[in-house]
């Protein structure tokens, strides 16, 4: 009797380590954003109130070098923080595409590639 208990926890125990890795991969999928690269102080790409700088490229690039801002992608709809700090720097206030796979919890794109979009 012990053994079959020890198998049907054995089986148990590998079922959920299964439905555990199946949420984790759900969690993160593969994707493609098309949006403004802005930061994360001004993450709809209205800098209006902050004003760091003449263009929104300029005010960018200022709220992640003073302020701590992370560059994020804008796609009309939603946020995405990217992984990679340094690329986007030259997209600054521009439309690009983003692939990468996405954390769904943290909407944290781990990236890929980034491209000025067509």
């Amino acid at each position: 009797m012990f053994r079959n208990f020890r198998f049907m926890m054995s089986g148990l125990l590998a079922m959920a380590a299964i439905a555990a890795m199946t949420a984790l991969v759900l969690a993160q999928g593969k994707i493609t954003v098309t949006g403004v690269v802005t930061d994360s102080m001004c993450p709809t790409g209205d800098h209006s109130h902050m004003q760091m700088g003449p263009t929104d490229a300029e005010c960018t690039i200022a709220c992640i070098m003073e302020h701590g801002a992370e560059f994020v992608v804008y796609d009309g709809t939603s946020v995405y923080t990217l992984s990679d700090q340094k690329t986007p720097e030259q997209f600054a206030g521009k439309r690009v595409t983003v692939v990468g796979t996405l954390d769904a919890k943290t909407k944290k794109i781990q990236v890929q590639s980034i491209t000025a979009a067509k």
